[in-house]
């Protein structure tokens, strides 16, 4: 199993996820179709040529946070997750463009028992994901019920 028992997390535990994705224009348009985004910037190359202070299309930010969270995923909550509780102060501090490469990297924030599940905990995860350049391009809190390790029997 690659995701980790609330039991082996630590506080200040830090995962460089090692997964990069490079973000094509195909992963942003349908993506913003799939969710019914109509959003030019977007879309509208053109409008965002003449329009914006971009010059160019943006990946939808809801594509971002997931790829952001998934990425995450086979190093931290694979197999062990119950539930995602939350997404907590969801920033995007620097646009996405076509062809950025993102990484992510995940940091145990909080952790604490749960009152009414025994066998389970609440983790906390800050999520930051960088492009190519090293900016931070995103980041989020997330929240979610863990999995601790079975007792052997």
């Amino acid at each position: 199993m690659a995701g980790k028992w609330f039991d082996e997390l630590n506080v200040g535990d830090v995962f460089d996820h090692p997964i990069r994705r490079t973000l094509t224009e195909t992963d942003n348009v349908l993506f913003s179709a799939m969710t019914h985004n109509p959003a030019l910037l977007h879309l509208d190359e053109e409008y965002c040529r003449t329009e914006t202070e971009f010059g160019k299309r943006l990946v939808n930010s809801a594509f971002t946070l997931g790829l952001m969270v998934g990425i995450s995923v086979g190093d931290t909550t694979l197999g062990t997750a119950v539930a995602n509780l939350g997404w907590d102060e969801v920033r995007f501090p620097k646009p996405v463009f076509h062809g950025d490469t993102i990484r992510v990297q995940t940091e145990v924030i909080e952790l604490r028992e749960s009152r009414s599940r025994p066998d389970q905990g609440v983790v906390t995860f800050l999520h930051r994901a960088y492009n190519q350049h090293g900016d931070l391009v995103a980041h989020c809190r997330r929240s979610g019920l863990q999995r601790k390790r079975p007792v052997a029997s």
